[in-house]
């Protein structure tokens, strides 16, 4: 395959591989449950996530289900040189809207790999999922992550009890793309499994 896939109708796949300045993101696979386990329950870390039981047999599960699920893609974010990061995934299609959410990077991840990794999951939505928009929930107590999304222009248009909700337009996703592009500063490269 190609690699910009059809852009209408928007649609969230599993690419094998997106690859981006200093990142890449790898789909998830069995072998990454136990890494999985460990980010997600970081005390500091998985306070703001929902709920993980410390148990690599159901993460491996969850991973099975995952690997024949559509509608979402779920990605190890890796260094150059294969070290695991973090992960990211991308889901909840909503007409042009998708959600993106379970952003976790670990202890010792460069500086810079929160705001690439989050310029590569607009540009793998935008530019090859064909969305123009997105919309997601962050912890209220999550202030550092909710303080990152307004910078990068997403404007809070809800609540619930315990999360604030938001949406970021193509217009201003476009706009904070050019400001940060030194952090990304060519297109993402994507490799669809064969």
């Amino acid at each position: 395959m190609s690699d910009l896939e059809p852009r209408h109708p928007a649609s969230i796949r599993k690419p094998r591989r997106v690859v981006g300045r200093s990142l890449a993101f790898r789909d998830v696979g069995l072998a990454d449950a136990a890494f999985l386990v460990e980010l997600r329950t970081d005390p500091e870390k998985g306070r703001f996530l929902s709920a993980t039981a410390p148990d690599v047999r159901a993460q491996t599960e969850w991973l099975e289900r995952y690997a024949t699920s559509e509608g979402q893609a779920y990605f190890i974010i890796e260094d150059h040189g294969g070290d695991s990061l973090g992960c990211v995934r991308l889901y909840d299609a909503r007409g042009d809207s998708f959600c993106w959410g379970s952003w976790i990077l670990r202890y010792g991840a460069p500086q810079t790999a929160a705001l690439e990794s989050a310029l590569m999951v607009y540009a793998l939505g935008i530019d090859h999922f064909g969305f123009h928009r997105a919309h997601f929930d962050v912890r209220k107590e999550n202030e550092r992550v909710w303080t990152f999304h307004e910078r990068f222009g997403a404007r809070r248009i809800g609540e619930t009890g315990a999360d604030y909700l938001y949406t970021l337009d193509g217009p201003e996703i476009g706009r904070s793309r050019a400001r940060y592009a030194k952090f990304l500063p060519e297109p993402v490269t994507v490799e669809w499994p064969a």
